[in-house]
């Protein structure tokens, strides 16, 4: 689980500051929706199972959020996403 920011972002230059500080709350609810996912997976009563899934679902929601943000920012992020959308629709066809 992130204890720690993966990156000092004191040494960030302050124009990549806000999109570092997405990225990394990005990484956070990416890390908490495995966690939930996973203490589902393992919980024995259903209502446990179903609290569990809902609080990933809403995990999943945030990550969205600074993803929005993080796109809003960021024209290169936004090129090599789509990028690797089309690569993986050729490896399907």
């Amino acid at each position: 689980m992130l204890s720690e920011l993966p990156i000092d972002l004191e040494k960030v230059s302050k124009e990549d500051r806000d999109r570092e500080i997405l990225r990394v709350g990005m990484i956070a609810e990416l890390d908490a929706v495995n966690l939930y996912e996973q203490l589902a997976a393992m919980a024995e009563r259903e209502e446990v199972k179903a609290v569990l899934r809902d609080i990933a679902k809403e995990e999943k929601t945030h990550m969205g959020e600074f993803q929005a943000l993080l796109l809003r920012q960021d024209r290169e992020q936004v090129d090599e996403l789509e990028k690797g959308k089309k690569e993986v629709e050729e490896l399907m066809e």
